[in-house]
């Protein structure tokens, strides 16, 4: 008896060696592609419901378009070998070869004309189509080939275009430690709950906001900010989820859930950027319905004229740009990463459209042009007091107050290296001063009027010139005596002004400043950075006027982070939120987010949203040019069907990387 592993081999060798003796090579081939076109057409992946799952439709794509290049280049290869033994095999393997991406093509044409798409597919499918009705099999099989090719460059195109921003979704943290009553526990991200003290070890990625505690830690921001050395992060700085901890491990309390933390929310929005179409692409597909009108009354034209109906075949073959239209949402998508990589996120093409047609920016003042934050800019002292002295008092005492001002005086001291000392028996009134004891000595801190009148001293005023009364001023008294006052002022940004002026190379005209600050320090700061306007004063509802009012001038660009800005960004052709202090609802208003506190990357986004747009309708409009030309080339019998698929899909390989210089 024989074994069981050749009992069961037998029955295949049986049926398939009677198969192989009386088949031929060149009918073995022909059986091969067709069970290839058999293999194609069933094998996609789909859920119960029979639709195609998301994370299987890009690697079906790939799959696809690699298997349709070989299929293609096989059919085109092997034909042209059994051409050499006679005609008689040689059009079957090249019809076969183009029947199978026709098919593939067919499906993909008719799903979009359900979804109501227009697009050169067709005309790529008439061609092929036409060449196998009219007899000419190797120049269906080449268009084929250059279809399917074109299908591979632009998966390749778009997986490089977006490659900086699907590297995002890679860093979501799942897991973290957390430091509980028995000690530390990995705990899944979503049970995370403000105030839960975490455990971030080196090389981890931040799961949520918080504060750093302990030493401070060292933090690689590069995903959030393009900025490539480590960022110190001082004992209770904040510390934004998406970072990574570099130096050695630190505790983190956390502010926010991980749902409402900064990273979460630039998923959400990569993932609506990704999602998204242009109009810029949709007025390309609308091209396609004028070029496919046109190519067919070429194509006919020539047939008529000349009775020769291979001339009707040469325009349609040559009419088949098939990655053509693809090579504006190449460009607009390159440009979308490109902006990523620099911390501007566009949610999606037509906001980088927009983007680089802006003629006005209408911009507020404070967390835009200034920090949004008080800082120290003088103290005014009275003898024997030195200004160390009243700022370390100060400070010290208003660490047990939960102000902004005391949260600026405090980051003051520790900036100039003094010293805090405890404070003891304090008692604060909100909104007017705090009173208290540090190291023995009565400290008074507040408004010139609570301090004078907890104190006994005399009037602070008359220390501060008329130019500091329009900033703020902290008072302060030591044992009944008037030490000295504090002058705070949000300060424009260190680049503002030259931020302005790289606007205005980009093509920007016109500079607004809106503010609901007071008029006379929104003017101050209007005239120092040159702007052309400057408004104050203004409550929500007026910052949305004024927007509206400079439309006028072309596309308007409205620049703000508080929630008062969020009707104005919402109302301008583009809003841009200053989303790294920023409110969530002026990032959920603005089409544009700049992740970084800084102005210096809008400038840049703006330049490259420029250079995008550019960069699509030269593409555009310098293939569809040469593709009219070769047609009536064709038309006029100078370009043969064979000739004219090579020549076309140069071109559209010469325009598909001309929209990835975008990336550059």
């Amino acid at each position: 008896m024989e074994p069981s592993g050749k009992a069961q081999s037998a029955p295949g060798a049986a049926v398939f060696i009677p198969i192989l003796e009386k088949t031929t090579l060149p009918e073995l081939i022909l059986r091969k592609v067709g069970a290839a076109v058999c293999g194609l057409i069933q094998w996609h992946p789909v859920d119960r419901e029979g639709n195609v799952p998301q994370a299987s439709e890009g690697i079906w794509q790939r799959r696809s378009s690699i298997i349709l290049v070989g299929i293609a280049a096989g059919g085109l290869v092997i034909g042209l070998v059994l051409s050499w033994q006679g005609p008689r095999y040689a059009p079957l393997v090249w019809s076969a070869a183009t029947l199978t991406i026709l098919i593939s093509l067919s499906i993909q044409v008719f799903g979009a004309l359900r979804r109501g798409d227009v697009g050169l597919d067709i005309v790529a499918a008439l061609s092929m189509s036409a060449a196998i009705v009219f007899g000419e099999p190797l120049a269906g099989n080449v268009v084929g080939l250059m279809y399917a090719g074109g299908q591979l460059l632009e998966a390749f195109a778009e997986g490089r275009a977006r490659r900086e921003m699907t590297a995002l979704m890679g860093r979501i943290s799942h897991f973290a430690m957390r430091h509980g009553t028995c000690g530390l526990e990995e705990i899944a991200i979503s049970r995370i709950q403000p105030g839960d003290r975490l455990l971030i070890r080196q090389g981890e990625v931040l799961p949520v906001d918080g504060i750093a505690s302990g030493e401070g830690a060292a933090l690689d921001m590069a995903a959030l900010t393009g900025e490539p050395l480590p960022q110190p992060t001082p004992s209770g700085a904040e510390a934004l989820s998406g970072s990574t901890c570099v130096g050695a491990p630190f505790d983190l309390v956390a502010s926010r859930t991980a749902a409402e933390s900064t990273y979460a929310g630039i998923i959400r929005l990569v993932e609506a950027a990704q999602a998204s179409k242009a109009p810029m692409v949709r007025m390309a597909d609308r091209f396609a319905v004028g070029f496919l009108v046109l190519t067919l009354i070429i194509a006919g034209g020539a047939w008529y004229f000349s009775e020769d109906p291979i001339r009707a075949l040469a325009v349609l073959v040559v009419a088949t740009p098939c990655p053509l239209i693809l090579a504006v949402p190449v460009a607009i998508i390159s440009g979308m990463s490109k902006a990523a990589g620099i911390g501007v996120l566009v949610k999606n093409g037509g906001m980088l459209e927009m983007l680089g047609r802006v003629q006005t920016a209408v911009l507020d003042k404070t967390g835009t042009l200034t920090h949004g934050q008080a800082a120290v800019i003088d103290i005014r002292t009275v003898s024997p007091f030195t200004a160390e002295a009243v700022l370390g008092a100060a400070a010290s005492l208003d660490q047990a107050s939960g102000h902004v001002v005391a949260a600026a005086l405090i980051r003051a001291a520790t900036e100039s290296g003094l010293s805090l000392s405890k404070p003891e028996g304090v008692r604060e009134v909100p909104g007017t001063g705090i009173e208290g004891y540090v190291e023995g000595r009565r400290i008074v801190v507040g408004g010139s009027g609570f301090v004078q009148r907890m104190s006994g001293c005399e009037d602070p005023h008359d220390l501060i010139t008329p130019e500091m009364r329009a900033s703020m001023t902290v008072a302060v008294a030591i044992d009944g005596a008037l030490a000295g006052m504090i002058v705070l002022k949000d300060q424009v940004r260190a680049d503002a002004m030259s931020v302005l002026a790289d606007l205005r190379t980009s093509g920007i005209r016109r500079l607004v400043l809106a503010s609901g600050d007071r008029a006379e320090i929104a003017h101050v700061v209007g005239q120092a950075l040159g702007m052309d306007a400057v408004l104050g004063d203004l409550t929500p509802e007026a910052k949305v006027d004024a927007v509206r009012r400079e439309t006028g001038n072309g596309p308007v660009m409205m620049v703000g982070d508080g929630v008062n800005d969020a009707p104005a960004l919402a109302a301008a052709d583009i809003g841009v939120a200053m989303g790294a202090r920023g409110t969530a609802s002026s990032s959920e208003a603005a089409g544009v987010v700049v992740l970084v506190d800084e102005l210096a990357p809008l400038a840049k986004a703006i330049a490259i949203a420029r250079r995008s747009r550019r960069i699509a309708l030269q593409s555009v409009s310098v293939g569809l040019t040469l593709s009219v030309g070769a047609m009536v080339a064709a038309a006029f019998g100078y370009l043969q069907p064979v000739e004219g698929a090579i020549l076309q899909e140069a071109i559209d390989v010469a325009v598909i990387l001309n929209a990835l210089r975008a990336l550059r």
